[in-house]
């Protein structure tokens, strides 16, 4: 019997019993399809989270100090160690092109044309570079030593009239502070400009360290009293101790003094190294520098740091590769539910293969009485426990990629198929059909064609 003969009986078996069939693959189905539908989605996370990663944010390495033993993501436990004299002797190095504090500072709302949006983490201290031109829908970065700020969408858009560039914006601080600030910049989206606020779409307002962090550290609120400059001149002198520990609220959110009576230089929770350029020489020199100079006795923050804290640098690459374990780990989770799906589809197909064979013995018996030999009776049925397999395996995928679309458009991802996982799913599929139906196949030629003719 020619192969083509095999497949076609095999085939005109499969479509006599249609709704048998189905169900036969269904377990195939669902298995190829889970796996495929996640791994897509995987990728196009990843895809979709590593697009974001600038040539100028691939230079930058994060760093924060907190117990090497602490779980979780960026500033996990983290501890305010790094002083402005730690970023200026950093940035007098021949091996780092800038370096920058980063401090989340507390709020009680925001304020424009007299309504009022309550926001307790909406504000964001770093140095200009943390606004990195192309995250910029309009605007440019703000500069140190001013009062202005760079908002995004989420909080230009959230009052009745649109924040826009050249308004001004009022902050109210905790502890009844108040300041206001000139938007000069505006992002062209609301997630995450870095590891350390997330990929989610949250409000912010970024501002300079100095003054809107390091003058409120050392007692100093910036524009006390809601309005510009001239209250910043009378909060900076002597006399103003006892507004300073008004502003300790501020600190607890992780600036401390070096002085207790307020006075001494702000610490950041985690700074921002940037290497000289995007080559990975250049920013694990950079990285070593940072590192060597932050650990020796000439930095203070290695005077914080004693016996329970260390210093962490990481780049964005880093950093997204704990999100890549996690995604690989629920992966191989997902993949082994798929694979027991398999198993359950591998035994329905060879449950019903046995079913065939028992209902074609007496076919079988005239197959044989025509000459039929024991190997075409094999390949007969065992083509036809393959091709259950491969029709499982084409819908699974074309269901597994249909689900990877409408979860990636859902999400808003770039579209990422593996294909190779396309090709897997094909040869599990001939594989599952052929150990399916191996037993039944040999089953089915040792018939002895005698007693398969006296069948009834």
């Amino acid at each position: 019997m020619r192969p083509t003969e095999s497949l076609r009986l095999a085939w005109r078996s499969i479509r006599g019993h249609k709704l048998r069939s189905t169900l036969t693959t269904l377990g195939i189905v669902i298995g190829i399809a889970a796996v495929i539908a996640f791994v897509t989605l995987g990728a196009s996370l990843q895809a979709g989270i590593i697009g974001d990663i600038s040539p100028d944010d691939q230079r930058n390495s994060y760093g924060w100090a907190a117990d090497p033993d602490t779980e979780g993501g960026p500033l996990a436990g983290a501890q305010p160690v790094f002083s402005q004299d730690d970023l200026d002797a950093l940035n007098d190095d021949g091996d780092i092109d800038a370096a920058y504090g980063y401090m989340p500072l507390s709020t009680q709302a925001l304020v424009y044309e007299g309504e009022i949006s309550p926001q307790s983490d909406a504000l964001v201290a770093a140095g200009p570079p943390y606004i990195r031109e192309n995250t910029l829908e309009e605007g440019r970065q703000f500069e140190q030593g001013e009062r202005e700020a760079v908002v995004n969408p989420a909080v230009a858009g959230q009052f009745e009239e649109d924040l826009e560039v050249g308004d001004e914006l009022t902050i109210a601080l905790q502890g009844g502070q108040q300041t206001t600030v000139t938007v000069v910049g505006i992002t062209e989206s609301s997630e995450g400009l870095s590891p350390f606020e997330g990929f989610e779409p949250s409000p912010r307002v970024y501002v300079p360290t100095d003054p809107f962090y390091t003058e409120d550290a050392a007692g100093a609120i910036p524009g006390g009293g809601g309005e510009g400059g001239d209250g910043d001149e009378e909060n900076n002198g002597d006399d103003t101790d006892e507004e300073g520990d008004a502003d300790d609220g501020d600190t607890d959110d992780g600036g401390e003094t070096g002085d207790a009576d307020g006075s001494g230089d702000a610490l950041f929770l985690a700074i921002v190294v940037e290497a000289e350029s995007a080559n990975e020489a250049d920013i694990d020199r950079a990285k070593e520098s940072a590192l060597a100079y932050l650990e020796s006795d000439e930095s203070d923050a290695s005077e914080l740091l004693g016996d329970d804290l260390e210093i962490t640098l990481q780049t964005s690459a880093e950093l997204l590769q704990q999100l890549e374990d996690v995604l690989d780990l629920l992966q191989n989770f997902i993949v082994g539910i798929a694979a027991i799906s398999l198993l359950v589809g591998s035994i329905g197909i060879a449950n019903i293969m046995l079913v065939s064979v028992t209902e074609r013995t007496r076919e079988i018996g005239i197959m044989k009485a025509v000459g039929a030999q024991n190997r075409e009776i094999l390949g007969l049925f065992l083509a036809e426990s393959v091709i259950l397999g491969i029709v499982g395996a084409i819908l699974g995928t074309l269901l597994g990629l249909v689900a990877g679309y409408l979860g990636a458009w859902y999400i808003e991802l770039p579209l990422v198929y593996p294909y190779e996982y396309v090709a897997l799913a094909i040869a599990v599929g001939v594989l599952v059909g052929i150990a399916a139906g191996l037993y039944p196949a040999w089953r089915a030629a040792r018939t002895d064609p005698i007693d398969a003719l006296r069948y009834e």
